[in-house]
């Protein structure tokens, strides 16, 4: 017997949390009785419905790479009638983004049909770098632990990590550099790779600084790179990078 949640999200109708609340609402039925309460588990016979729809249990799981456009929604729909990153997707399947990006941050997002591996990704114990490229409205030297640390007591560091506290919890930077400066416009182009995926963290790292982020994309996302793709353009992963990425939960 498996969780109901983690059923809907293994036949990629919705992610897990996507799932729970799909539950708490009374959306789902198993053998035609409503489901509220979180953490009932089902067999596998027994039959799930979410808004009198049967569950596909042969759904044939799809994974794609796309490079988001900045003013795109990160999201499946949108009641303000703003383009989401499925509308940029040619599929039939019920695709949904692993994470978000801003409406107005660009670059690489992963969209999926397969619950348990977006759940994977995004689950903080298996810490999947993340990389930015920001520009920045302030030169920045190349040093840039001496402006982390001297914030009193926000900062701590040693020989091995920097890392910055919001919410009393860690963020911690793997590698940082400076990749440009303009000192007419007195603008920086850095890059950052964190293992982070709060809500607008990265934007948050700077303005604790009083440093504003002028534009941002994510330009790398574990191994992932998007190389070869325009803005708005997207490819499938191959076989060998999904099983690849699936490998880093055994890290």
């Amino acid at each position: 017997m498996e969780r109901l949640q983690k059923v809907i999200a293994s036949y990629g109708y919705a992610s897990r949390r996507k799932a729970e609340d799909l539950i708490r609402h009374g959306k789902v039925l198993v053998n035609g009785k409503v489901i509220t309460e979180l953490g009932t588990k089902v067999e596998t016979n027994d039959i799930i419905s979410i808004d009198g729809v049967i569950i596909n249990k042969d759904v044939k799981h799809e994974y794609y790479l796309l490079n988001k456009p900045r003013q795109v929604i990160s999201s499946v729909t949108d009641k303000e009638g703003r383009i989401t990153v499925t509308d940029l997707i040619n599929t039939d399947a019920r695709i949904y983004p692993v994470g978000r990006l801003d409406y107005d941050t660009t670059g690489l997002i992963i969209l999926t049909n397969d619950g348990d591996f977006a759940n994977m990704l995004m689950h903080p114990s298996y810490e999947v770098e993340k990389t930015y490229v920001a520009k920045l409205n302030k030169i920045l030297d190349k040093n840039i632990p001496i402006l982390f640390i001297s914030l009193k007591n926000e900062i701590r560091k040693n020989a091995k990590e920097i890392f910055k506290f919001f919410d009393n919890r860690k963020v911690e930077i793997k590698r940082f550099k400076v990749r440009k400066k303009d000192n007419e416009k007195n603008t920086s182009i850095i890059e950052l790779t964190i293992v982070e995926g709060r809500n607008h963290i990265v934007k948050r790292i700077f303005e604790s600084m009083h440093i504003d982020v002028m534009k941002l994309s994510r330009v790398g996302y574990a191994f992932l790179t998007l190389d070869g793709l325009k803005s708005g353009e997207y490819r499938q992963l191959s076989i060998k990078e999904i099983k690849k990425l699936y490998a880093l939960k055994k890290c």
